[in-house]
């Protein structure tokens, strides 16, 4: 029996960084997580991984309360950790939310949520450190200085570090996610274990190229999935339609589905469309039937105009068969307009149930709450498939230890 490595999963959503290493035999020792539904959905996922009631720990709380650290405490009594890992919220890093606000989100509380993190890792002192953000965390800037480089003088204190934060940037395409998703995942190694964090990069293998690879980087690698591999199999339905629990069985298996889905499986979960009105269903047909942009169908059909001009060619978009995902965003919580579903005839935005195939969440997972829950909890995920490329290197790693 190997030995399981511990970890503590912080910002954990509905899980999806830590379903990653739950995937590669880590133990996780809690989980902390301020919204109710996702809180829901690790405690049900943590029972699929044969955790008993008693061993269950999620801790619905709020990372900034005075007392977290004495409350983790509790929680993984006396254990050690080996692995920390999580990514703080990203509204304030990304360029999306900047550009709203004019001061640049500066005063937004949730830029100096990594010192949460930063205060918990210094605690615990764990040997590996994972720390996942979006890409606009390079660019953001706190008064002066970059928010990156602040970060890295503060997690690199006793942790050491990759020099160049672009070497940090992975994407969730290059190991078999059918999506293009970039994100910065800064990896740190405990200043006094012999081990540089350059290795665990180098063994996150990338097992697929993307659709800008160049004929260099495509040697010896699979083919990126696409949004075919991912949802082709699902069951047509329309607007307003759905359940909750179909029957399903799949008649041919791809590469792709064969990671996400048990042979054994009967059952497909949470399929259920929005409805839509009208004229969003005129739009989504002609869009995915013609691969039209939408300034495109503005241009061809401007009848189907949209009365707030705010609306720009990104509010709508076609998902194509042939291709990965575009990244699938929280945002999906509030309409689906930018993930319209590639088949003309079904004239509809994504399901929760495909958002989470996009995403490379298996068949068998559980998400808690409403539809609406359900989407917000897919978007902010970091996709299993990539956790568990980043989890695999790190447990080669520790075995070295």
């Amino acid at each position: 029996m190997s030995k399981k490595y511990t970890f503590i999963d912080l910002f954990a959503g509905c899980g999806g960084l830590s379903e990653g290493f739950y995937k590669q035999g880590f133990q996780g020792l809690t989980h902390v997580e301020y919204d109710h539904y996702a809180c829901e959905s690790l405690r049900t996922r943590m029972k699929h991984y044969g955790y008993q009631e008693n061993e269950i720990s999620v801790l619905e709380k709020d990372i900034t309360d005075k007392d977290i650290i004495e409350q983790i405490e509790l929680e993984i009594s006396g254990k050690s950790v080996d692995l920390l890992i999580g990514g703080p919220p990203c509204q304030s890093f990304s360029s999306l939310g900047r550009a709203k606000d004019d001061k640049g989100m500066q005063d937004d509380p949730r830029n100096y949520l990594f010192e949460s993190y930063e205060k918990i890792l210094n605690h615990f002192k764990p040997k590996i450190f994972v720390f996942e953000n979006v890409t606009g965390l390079l660019s953001a800037k706190l008064g002066n200085e970059k928010t990156v480089n602040i970060i890295l003088k503060k997690l690199g204190k006793d942790y050491k570090l990759i020099k160049s934060p672009n070497d940090m940037v992975l994407n969730s395409c290059d190991y078999g996610v059918p999506q293009v998703r970039k994100r910065v995942i800064l990896i740190g190694v405990r200043k006094n274990i012999e081990i540089n964090p350059t290795e665990i990069y180098n063994g996150i293998i990338k097992t697929h190229y993307n659709p800008n690879s160049s004929d260099e980087e495509k040697k010896g690698k699979k083919k990126y999935a696409t949004v075919k591999d991912a949802i082709y199999d699902l069951p047509t339905i329309k607007p307003g339609e759905g359940e909750k629990v179909f029957d399903h069985s799949i008649s041919s298996w791809n590469d792709y589905l064969s990671k996400i889905r048990s042979k054994k499986e009967t059952i497909i979960l949470d399929h259920v469309s929005r409805t839509h009105n009208e004229k969003d269903r005129k739009r989504y047909y002609e869009m995915s039937k013609n691969k039209w942009t939408f300034t495109d169908l503005l241009e061809k059909k401007p009848s189907l105009n949209h009365i707030n001009k705010r609306v720009f060619n990104n509010s709508y978009v076609v998902q194509f068969w042939d291709k990965p995902a575009r990244t699938i965003i929280a945002h999906l919580y509030k309409d689906g307009n930018q993930f319209i579903h590639p088949d003309p005839k079904q004239e509809r935005t994504i399901t929760p149930r495909e958002a989470a195939r996009l995403q490379s969440f298996p068949d068998d997972f559980i998400f808690e709450g409403s539809r609406t829950q359900q989407y917000k909890q897919i978007g902010n995920a970091v996709p299993p498939l990539m956790a568990e490329a980043i989890a695999k290197s790190i447990k080669q790693v520790l075995a070295t230890l």
